[in-house]
């Protein structure tokens, strides 16, 4: 499956949480990672306390001969470990043993040991739903146990120390299955479950080395079409209600409007998620601030920095992206507005800067009843998660509108759009 449409999505979630600012070794939230998605080992859970399976559940309007794609994505961690030499070397096969080291440093550059991430897919392509619904599909995958040396060499060309990189085995099962609803409503169901063995030791590190981080699912129909379980039509609402999903999110990616792709994730998400066109560099900060980031990095001391460009390469591309940044670059971080999605009658007929009449519908608080009639102006329209347009106002004849308009709460007020009656010459 070519995911190729949603992948700057998919990879926010994959990374989510793999390393977080200030980005260094030294600091205590990378040395004691967390992240979302993680699968533990069936055989090594402590008290139920660690999940070691995840489950969606969705629904497809597929016609005859309906195909499914789907591709499970996960990080695994590996070790890396920097080492000395006792003497200098010319080719790897010359290493008899090393010395290892918390850090190194060749000519001036820093090497550091800690973990890194190995990106890990399993597809499953073309499956024929009709061929799932009352027959499950079991895929068991593995990836073996795998460690190389690096050489780090000298200006002379001399090997003078080494990165030694290993990972633990890790093996899962996949199972999909379909279940047949009415007309051509099918629901889908995909289980995936961790059934590696247990770490050879106790310790946290150790542990985590057999664990899936970040594990998600994406999609893809062919002679079919998804249903969105956030905002189902009516006919399928009980259907998408009864979906049991446990440990992911499943919401249409892609095109807005287009049904074809789904991404189950383990972090909730709305109906078509995109990555903002500003944010050029990946942070993998929840709900990351890409200004505020940026702006904290490039204040970092040099001996900070260093350590940084040490940990990792991908810590090293956010260092070397936010020292090249231009004062442009960091203009278009400052904040940005955008359209309502979709301009139904009532939120087109709007615009910000109109005056209007508050006419709240029956059934409002004390506030409504108290604004019922006075002019305001709009100072913005928004839209919440679930697609509700929102309007925030200031009112005409308040002393303290200033602070409305700078979005100071007394003195800005929402109602939704059929609350506001548009007045001869609205224009403010």
């Amino acid at each position: 499956m070519n995911i190729d449409r949603v992948k700057p999505i998919a990879d926010a979630v994959l990374y989510e949480g793999y390393m977080l600012y200030p980005y260094r070794p030294s600091a205590m939230k990378n040395r004691r990672r967390w992240m979302f998605g993680e699968l533990h080992p069936k055989e090594a859970r402590r008290d139920g306390g660690e999940a070691a399976s995840m489950r969606a559940e969705i629904l497809i309007e597929a016609g005859a001969g309906a195909e499914l794609d789907l591709a499970l994505r996960f990080l695994q961690n590996r070790r890396r470990e920097v080492g000395e030499l006792s003497g200098p070397a010319v080719e790897l096969d010359d290493i008899a043993q090393y010395r290892a080291a918390d850090s190194v440093v060749v000519d001036g550059a820093q090497f550091v040991s800690f973990e890194e991430a190995i990106e890990r897919r399993v597809d499953i392509d073309a499956a024929a739903i009709a061929d799932l619904i009352g027959e499950a599909r079991r895929l068991r995958f593995s990836f073996a146990a795998r460690r190389e040396l690096e050489p780090i060499r000298s200006r002379a060309g001399e090997i003078v120390a080494v990165i030694a990189r290993s990972s633990e085995a890790v093996e899962g099962e996949m199972v999909v299955s379909a279940t047949k609803l009415e007309g051509d409503l099918i629901r889908v169901s995909v289980a995936v479950e961790n059934l590696s063995p247990p770490a050879s030791a106790p310790e946290r590190e150790a542990a985590r080395a057999r664990v899936f981080l970040s594990a998600h699912l994406i999609l893809g129909a062919r002679g079919g079409a998804f249903v969105s379980l956030l905002d189902p039509p009516e006919r399928h609402r009980t259907a998408a209600t009864a979906c049991a999903n446990d440990g992911l999110w499943p919401t249409l990616v892609g095109d807005a409007g287009a049904r074809d792709m789904m991404l189950a994730s383990p972090i909730i998400l709305y109906d078509y998620p995109q990555v903002a066109p500003e944010s050029r560099n990946a942070f993998f900060d929840s709900a990351e601030i890409d200004e505020l980031l940026t702006l904290r990095v490039r204040t970092l001391s040099q001996e900070e920095k260093r350590e940084m460009a040490a940990a990792d390469p991908r810590a090293r591309d956010i260092l070397q992206r936010c020292e090249s940044m231009t004062q442009n670059d960091l203009d278009a971080l400052h904040g940005a507005f955008r359209p309502l999605r979709e301009p139904d009658g009532d939120v087109a007929r709007l615009a910000v800067g109109a005056r209007m009449r508050i006419a709240p519908k029956a059934g409002g608080d004390i506030m409504d009843m108290a604004l019922g009639g006075r002019i305001a102006v709009i100072e913005a329209i928004e839209r919440d998660f679930e697609g509700r347009a929102h309007v925030a106002v200031t009112l005409v004849d308040d002393p303290g509108a200033d602070l409305g308009a700078a979005g100071f709460p007394g003195h800005r007020f929402f109602f939704s759009p059929q609350e506001l009656e548009p007045l001869e010459g609205g224009g403010r």
